[in-house]
């Protein structure tokens, strides 16, 4: 179930490769704060690189281009686009998603487990109002799941996953129907268990 570029909307499930168990290396994880994908610029989000190296060798790179040579660990995201970084002893992260659009449909940011209890957010710009909310999967309207602007998935099965977006109706100076951008939502087995933490730090 694992997605190419899609992936960028699963951003900050923030886990180890070693916890997964899938090599023996540390590998470089992007850490966003609040713990949401994608992230939205009036959130003041704060990002996080953590991986092996010492201080100070941090590389950040934004829309695929380097973007931040020697730069900070963390800091807060000023700009949209979509940001990786890179540490010398445990290599690139993934990705996180920056988006400043009128209409988000926004997604936890954290490995999603077959039989947990998930809720999907649809927001407007600046946390504008937004009424007459209507949800998507792979493009097809879903049913009286959801209440106002939320959209609960509970519990979770592997047949949730998919591409999810919303539309509605965002109350700002031009009012009128938004539409989202579509977010991957990838379900794991409930066999896939870490006793990480996958967004504090």
């Amino acid at each position: 179930m694992a997605g190419d570029t899609g992936m960028a909307g699963k951003v900050a499930l923030l886990l180890w490769v070693q916890t997964l168990g899938l090599t023996g290396a540390q590998s470089t994880q992007l850490l966003v704060d609040p713990p949401w994908t994608p992230a939205v610029l009036w959130d003041r989000v704060t990002l996080t690189c953590q991986g092996s190296g010492t201080a100070g060798a941090t590389t950040w790179y934004k829309d695929k281009q380097r973007w931040w040579q020697e730069g900070p660990d963390s800091f807060t995201v000023t700009g949209s686009g979509t940001y990786t970084c890179y540490r010398p002893r445990s290599g690139l992260s993934t990705s996180v998603r920056m988006l400043n659009d009128w209409l988000v449909l926004q997604v936890p940011a954290r490995t999603l487990l077959e039989g947990d209890m998930v809720t999907l957010r649809c927001r407007g710009w600046r946390n504008n109002s937004v009424t007459s909310v209507s949800f998507y999967r792979n493009g097809k309207k879903l049913g009286s799941l959801h209440d106002g602007t939320t959209l609960s998935l509970s519990p979770l099965q592997l047949h949730h996953s998919g591409r999810y977006h919303c539309r509605g109706w965002v109350e700002y100076w031009g009012w009128g129907w938004e539409e989202s951008a579509k977010v991957p939502v990838t379900v794991h087995g409930a066999t896939m268990q870490t006793p990480l933490s996958t967004h504090n730090r």
